[in-house]
């Protein structure tokens, strides 16, 4: 029996359970279906596309997607300690002051922008140090890129050459431009959530960290959570709450495991023979980035050769140089029309060719760059492929299913192309590898078609005010919450890493408030 169980050892779940911890009367489990954060290729930031299709990798692929010519995207989604935080790009980006003041308006009270602020700063430790935007001190490094490549270093000159404006802190006063992006390392290695926050409390007496237990259902006692039922080496048993159950485990596994244990959709739990707990739109509302990306060939040097002996030297040495490159080391945001509230895409820039979904080896020394839907308005769903928890469910995320994203991926794909139209990109390349066919409409959504893929970011499945309520409780159901991407009510600006880092902070303070407010109530 433990005061709190947390099912999934992620982004939002480490944080959540090193802060629970904290209080040594208070006794928390931390249940992870992965292995520990041990391999090198974890740490080594230039490394992660190396766990894709591997042991840590959940490895989902959506059901044929209809905006993407039918094709199945493929979804990596982290399986081990730091959950996707071990396996992403390592940007931090907070996201735009409008989505959370946005979320606000919407119902979601508390979220607003300058209700969450002081929660990012809580959790940083920038390497710039402390100001009215940032935080120093946090457990999360965030630092300034130690790869420094001159493919990213063409790409901002080019697009300030194209009349974009240079930010040189996309998490400040405004969102707008280009640069490059900074990453969350401490000295040029990742500083994931399970670095960040759980390792150093690891030795805690009363925190259990539980690995290779696949989280099977939770269960309910009238309509309160109780448990949460595991297998672990073949045998099931059940993991006990006195106060609370958390469900932490993505966008994927949090409605997910809603499903199994009865909390959904009613007519979709009927049709699995589960029976129903809680009638919630559970899995719906689904959303996601979706970017394109544009390579091209050049005679300058790429991440292709970045295990020469001299670079694996400057990452043991120095801490520096083509291993540390979190592939995504420059970007930028941008308004594709007027009128819009905030940027509707997100440039990223690799210096490395990009192709079939990051799972093809570079062929030869390139680069690429290109825009991500910022803002979508295409919304899809998850849903149960079968009752055996170990089966992957459906998802759809229905990409590019509203004429406002087919629009503003075309109008991305235009200023991507004028960018490489000019002299700092143009001086470095030496063939088109992968471009659209020409700058029409028609080619333009064609290309996206053919080679657009998730940016990583998915949210938005439990959200708040559908699934649970502003303090990220369980409708209708008591001792069960979920703190994770899946508690957005709308995908934010910019990647999601760092915001569900965020929700998981604030989501520790309000486990504590309540459980204050009940004891003093006794």
């Amino acid at each position: 029996m433990y005061d709190y169980v947390v099912v999934g050892a992620g982004s939002a779940g480490c944080v959540l359970a090193a802060r629970l911890s904290e209080d040594p009367d208070v006794t928390v489990a931390l249940i992870e279906a992965g292995p520990p954060d041990t391999a090198e290729e974890i740490h080594v930031p230039a490394a992660f596309p190396a766990l894709f299709k591997s042991r840590w990798d959940w490895d989902f692929d959506s059901e044929p997607e209809p905006g993407l010519g039918g094709r199945r995207a493929y979804l990596p989604r982290g399986r081990m300690l730091g959950g996707s935080s071990s396996m992403n790009a390592m940007i931090y980006i907070r996201g735009n002051r409008t989505d959370y003041d946005e979320w606000a308006a919407g119902g979601a009270d508390g979220w607003g922008y300058g209700d969450v602020l002081p929660y990012f700063r809580r959790s940083e430790d920038n390497e710039r140090g402390a100001d009215v935007y940032h935080g120093a001190g946090g457990p999360l490094r965030v630092s300034e890129s130690r790869a420094n490549s001159p493919l990213c270093e063409a790409f901002v000159q080019a697009a300030e050459q194209a009349g974009h404006l240079h930010n040189n802190d996309f998490n400040g006063a405004s969102q707008l431009g280009v640069g490059r992006y900074q990453v969350t390392q401490r000295d040029g290695m990742r500083c994931s959530t399970a670095v960040a926050y759980l390792h150093p409390a690891m030795e805690r007496p009363n925190l259990t960290v539980i690995t290779g237990a696949l989280a099977h259902r939770v269960l309910f006692d009238g309509g309160r959570a109780t448990s949460v039922e595991i297998s672990r080496g073949g045998e099931l048993e059940q993991v006990r709450a006195e106060r609370e159950i958390v469900l932490s485990a993505g966008a994927y596994g949090s409605p997910h495991l809603l499903l199994l244990s009865g909390v959904g959709p009613a007519d979709q739990l009927a049709a699995f023979q589960i029976g129903l707990v809680r009638d919630l739109p559970v899995g719906q509302g689904l959303q996601d980035h979706l970017i394109v990306p544009l390579n091209y060939l050049t005679n300058k040097e790429s991440l292709m050769t970045a295990l020469s002996a001299e670079n694996v030297a400057l990452l043991q040495n120095e801490g520096r140089g083509p291993l540390t490159s979190n592939l995504g080391e420059a970007g930028g945001f941008f308004e594709t029309r007027s009128g819009l509230a905030g940027p509707d895409v997100q440039f990223l820039n690799a210096p490395v060719l990009a192709l079939h979904e990051l799972l093809g080896a570079p062929v030869a020394h390139g680069f690429a760059f290109g825009p991500s839907l910022a803002k979508p308005s295409s919304r899809g769903q998850l849903t149960l492929r079968s009752a055996a928890p170990d089966t992957h469910p459906r998802i759809v995320h229905n990409y590019l299913d509203t004429e406002q994203d087919r629009q503003s991926i075309v109008a991305g794909l235009r200023i991507a192309l004028d960018i490489a139209s000019q002299p700092a990109i143009k001086s470095i390349v030496t063939s088109s590898f992968s471009v659209p066919d020409s700058s029409t409409d028609e080619d333009l959504l064609a290309f996206t078609r053919r080679v657009g893929m998730t940016d990583f970011h998915p949210t938005s499945t439990c959200a708040i005010g559908a699934v649970v309520d502003r303090r990220l409780q369980v409708l209708g159901l008591d001792g069960l919450r979920v703190v994770d991407a899946s508690v957005m009510p709308s995908v934010i600006r910019g990647n999601t890493n760092a915001p569900t880092i965020m929700i998981a902070e604030k989501a520790a303070d309000l486990i504590r408030e309540d459980a204050d407010a009940t004891t003093g109530s006794m």
